[in-house]
């Protein structure tokens, strides 16, 4: 019958912070803090989150979201904070946190949150936060990558040479270089930033879109993508996905950016008009695309399977193994921090994701 406890604090190998609950007699541990899990994870990520906290697990639970939320809600210790993923089924609204009014605190383990209703959750007083710039270098590798595959062709090369075509056809058509290119980005955030200066060390020439002018960047600034597209021979998407985002880049963008323009989107699908972009690819009213993201994942246009000028990956950029162990510790640490009563590592609200 204790009713009090100590909280000490400590390092551990990682470097992450570790809270301990101990009784103040006989040092058996405290219930763990419940957690409400809401994303498919690996055996690693797992296993962090279970070393520390009482997981409540949806999708091990077998049950329908609305019966996995009402029994986490009616346990003795409800939970107060939420793990989710962006693109998934679960979305962060009003009828979420009714059904776990517990609730105090939602991590989600991407950069986007247009699946968070933030203004709901700061009317209730639940704390946001995201992963942070932990995928920020990744991205922005991942964006040269596809858009380095769709001007030098290389995948498309690569079939070509698996299929036994080159002795019988011989050479594969020619690419284009990437120096020199006009590359309009869209969102210059954390990850439009480093693509940019990736882009700089390849010689190209750089320009941006934003709500507005960013301080001490010598790009040049346009207010409309429209604009942007028609000065670029590339447009790069890295921009957040909210409701002045979605479809962006539409059906005017597109023939903006002309039969020579190239797409690169490592956002969020919704951010391009997919429907217009497909017919933009199949009447080569642009000359190629490099897609990692899709509006109806994972749900992909079969006219893009055919299409030799069309990148195709499953959402996968923000994926390194390095990333996958950073996330972690992130999401450990973020937890770790609001159960102790410490600012978030990564707090998210309206204002902070201006771009």
């Amino acid at each position: 019958h204790f009713r009090f406890f100590f909280v000490t604090c400590g390092t551990d190998r990682r470097g992450s912070f570790q809270l301990s609950a101990m009784a103040s007699a006989g040092g058996n541990p405290l219930v763990l803090p419940a957690v409400l899990h809401l994303r498919r994870s690996d055996a690693d990520f797992t296993a962090a989150l279970s070393e520390r906290f009482r997981v409540l697990d949806f999708f091990s639970s077998g049950e329908p979201l609305p019966a996995f939320l009402a029994a986490a809600a009616a346990a003795p210790e409800p939970p107060r904070a939420a793990v989710v993923v962006g693109g998934g089924s679960v979305r962060v609204d009003a009828s979420f946190l009714d059904a776990v009014p517990s609730l105090r605190c939602v991590l989600t383990t991407g950069a986007g949150i247009d699946h968070i209703d933030l203004a709901e959750c700061a009317r209730r007083g639940v704390a946001v936060a995201n992963s942070g710039e932990v995928f920020s270098t990744d991205v922005a590798d991942y964006a040269v990558g596809l858009l380095l595959d769709v001007l030098r062709r290389v995948s498309a090369a690569e079939r070509y040479v698996r299929r036994g075509s080159w002795p019988v056809q011989g050479d594969y058509p020619l690419g284009s270089k990437l120096g020199g290119k006009r590359v309009g980005i869209i969102g210059l955030g954390n990850i439009g930033s480093r693509i940019a200066r990736r882009l700089e060390a390849f010689g190209c020439i750089i320009h941006y879109n934003s709500r507005k002018p960013k301080d001490s960047i010598s790009y040049k600034y346009f207010g409309n993508v429209h604009d942007l597209a028609a000065e670029s021979d590339v447009l790069i998407v890295a921009c957040a996905l909210n409701k002045a985002t979605r479809h962006i880049v539409d059906k005017d963008v597109l023939e903006a950016l002309g039969k020579g323009g190239v797409v690169i989107n490592i956002g969020r699908g919704a951010n391009i008009d997919e429907a217009e972009l497909v017919v933009a690819l199949r009447e080569g009213k642009i000359a190629g695309a490099g897609l990692d993201v899709f509006e109806h994942e994972p749900k992909v246009p079969a006219e893009l399977f055919s299409m030799e000028n069309v990148v195709l990956s499953r959402h996968v950029a923000v994926f390194t193994e390095e990333s996958r162990s950073d996330l972690r510790a992130h999401t450990v640490g973020n937890l770790e921090a609001f159960f102790s009563g410490q600012p978030l590592l990564t707090p998210v609200d309206a204002d902070s994701l201006v771009q």
